[in-house]
């Protein structure tokens, strides 16, 4: 209980979210209750649940990568903060169409929560992943907020979370990668400032980048001594209206990990390709890494001269297995389902 009543979300009533969780209590403790393969949400109750958070309340706390439980979402716009407690892991949501499938909401740093002082970046997100072993699908989750300081569309801080056809959709800070691994593909984000940042493990394949203003794709607080922080591959980066500039990444912590393996980049890309967020110090600690990079934005002769120009060899080291391995050897690149991984990674 303790952990939900931390959340709080501006003026709205902690009650809301300890009643939530009130429910999955019951339902995990109920004797009587049958392991089904999944629910349907839909917002104009043609399904079991209207909203989100009410199915991933009644999700099952039993579920397993053979027994795994999916949350099916119908075309609609939600809007509601939805919160994935820890102990609802192998469970998947599954919009029907990212185009026509969105959860959203407008939280921001700034406004105040019910003690009157500023809600804090790390309480906006409008999706929040405190699971392991989950995935999402064909969905938009978006922060409406616009631009008016930190506002997260998503926060992750399970281990082993993956991201397929998805959009996310802010402009400061819109996805917190906290801690964990994480794969996303095929997956489309739009922001201006630090919109991608934290210090988990995260690699994005094929994914695009989309500018909505001057700023900073990354800002990665990568832990000292963890081998890889934000990996993208095969990506494009382009912009929503000319004029806007942008950097690859400034280090929100010293020891910030970031590469882009052939990824095409469009002008929006600055030159320099890394800022130091006048932090001089960070330029020998951070490592910030290309290799291939295309397009009018990927020249690298005109990058600072303190990010790393990778060999076809060190890049091609650089695979999801690799990053995500770890020790229990996950590769979600060839996995459809959150399956316990078979083996060891390709190193």
């Amino acid at each position: 209980m303790k952990r939900i009543k931390s959340l709080w979300v501006g003026a709205l009533p902690v009650a809301v979210f300890a009643a939530g969780l009130a429910g999955a209590e019951a339902f995990a403790a109920s004797p009587s209750t049958a392991h089904e393969e999944g629910a349907v949400v839909a917002a104009d109750g043609t399904g079991q649940y209207k909203t989100i958070q009410e199915a991933i309340n009644a999700a099952p706390q039993t579920s397993t990568a053979e027994l795994p439980w999916t949350i099916t979402i119908r075309a609609g716009t939600y809007h509601e903060l939805v919160y994935i407690q820890r102990e609802k892991h192998f469970v998947t949501l599954r919009g029907e169409d990212p185009a026509r499938t969105t959860v959203t909401f407008g939280l921001f740093a700034s406004m105040p929560a019910p003690d009157g002082k500023p809600l804090g970046t790390f309480h906006t997100p409008t999706v929040w992943i405190d699971a392991d072993n989950f995935s999402v699908e064909n969905l938009t989750i978006a922060n409406s907020a616009g631009p008016v300081g930190q506002a997260l569309a998503l926060r992750v801080d399970g281990d082993r979370v993956t991201f397929r056809n998805c959009r996310f959709l802010g402009w400061q800070d819109t996805i917190l990668v906290n801690r964990g691994r994480h794969y996303f593909s095929g997956c489309t984000i739009s922001g201006a400032v630090d919109f991608i940042f934290g210090g988990a493990t995260s690699f994005f394949d094929h994914c695009q980048i989309r500018c909505l203003g001057n700023g900073y794709i990354t800002a990665a607080s990568t832990p000292s001594g963890q081998a890889f922080g934000l990996v993208f591959a095969d990506c494009t980066i382009g912009s929503e209206g000319a004029g806007t500039r942008t950097y690859l990444g400034r280090p929100w912590r010293p020891f910030a990990h970031v590469a882009f393996l052939n990824t095409e980049m469009s002008l929006v890309v600055s030159p320099a390709g890394w800022h130091n967020w006048n932090k001089p110090e960070s330029e020998k600690t951070a490592y910030f890494a290309e290799f291939g990079s295309s397009g009018q934005g990927g020249d690298a002769a005109q990058r600072v001269p303190w990010a790393h120009r990778l060999s076809r060899a060190e890049a091609e080291r650089i695979t999801a297995a690799r990053v995500l391995g770890g020790s229990d050897g996950w590769n979600p690149s060839t996995l459809r389902d959150q399956a316990a991984p078979q083996g060891s990674p390709d190193r």
